[in-house]
């Protein structure tokens, strides 16, 4: 059956949209988003809760497990939610699908670069340096 003028409203946008494919990058999406809001909660209240904000201090707090952990997650959940919101901004903007799978091949090599680099810096100064 064509889908002229005779097709039901349903009829006419059957086969069109997500076909299921966005939920999982939406709530994806959403579940980085609640994180931050609460490791970056954390990270303020935890700051402010110091008692100097010397470098001392925040390598003594960083070097704890209460400190450690949390700002690893921050820093995955940031450079994951960073990456997410940049590839819906491609796949809006950039029509030719090599441009695109090359702008998406760079955003994941730039993410998981500036993770690492921060991932380890931060596991400098817990471990403490060589």
């Amino acid at each position: 059956m064509s889908q002229g003028e005779s097709a039901t409203p349903l009829g006419k946008v059957r086969g069109l949209g997500s076909s299921g494919e966005g939920g999982h990058h939406w709530l994806e999406e959403r579940f980085t988003s609640v994180a931050l809001v609460l490791l970056s909660l954390w990270l303020v209240f935890s700051i402010l809760m110091l008692p100097v904000l010397d470098r001392a201090t925040l390598k003594e707090w960083l070097g704890s497990a209460w400190g450690a952990i949390p700002m690893a997650l921050l820093i995955i959940a940031a450079f994951k939610h960073g990456l997410d919101g940049l590839k819906v901004v491609v796949d809006d903007y950039v029509h030719d699908d090599g441009n695109r799978i090359g702008l998406h091949f760079a955003l994941n090599m730039a993410a998981i670069a500036g993770a690492a680099i921060s991932l380890f810096a931060l596991a400098k100064i817990v471990f403490g340096a060589a």
